[in-house]
């Protein structure tokens, strides 16, 4: 059985997991940069080579992009499920600051509301809310 973590390469790791931990809620909970490893280049030595946070409940890894320029894409997306419409909305329009709406946070056919973005970062979620449950 796999832990599934989402590791995102970033042009500034710090700025961005700040960025996630206002939006969402959370903290840093290690950094360790390129400076702290034996015989660094100094042109590296605050380069962040790993670091962890958890925001919104749910823990991320970030790195610096060192060796190669980030490329966004389309082909992942972050999914957060929110328990209240409140909490969504709150996401929802905080990780829109900056950033770009590609479809609004709005009901969906299958009972939530659903809306995706892509931060001011380059990265795309999906912001969603649990499906009310029919009775029938």
């Amino acid at each position: 059985m796999a832990k599934y973590t989402t590791y995102i390469i970033s042009e500034d790791a710090r700025a961005q997991s700040e960025f996630y931990i206002q939006a969402l809620g959370g903290e840093i909970n290690s950094i360790m940069t390129h400076g702290q490893l034996p015989d660094a280049r100094e042109e590296l030595k605050d380069k962040i080579i790993h670091l962890c946070f958890n925001a919104a409940g749910v823990n991320f890894f970030m790195s610096d992009s060192v060796f190669e320029p980030v490329q966004s894409g389309n082909a992942v997306h972050l999914n957060l499920v929110f328990a209240s419409e409140e909490e969504a909305r709150q996401a929802f329009n905080q990780l829109a600051a900056g950033g770009q709406i590609h479809q609004p946070l709005e009901p969906a056919f299958w009972g939530s509301l659903f809306g995706q973005i892509e931060d001011k970062f380059g990265i795309r979620w999906m912001i969603t809310t649990e499906a009310a449950v029919s009775q029938a």
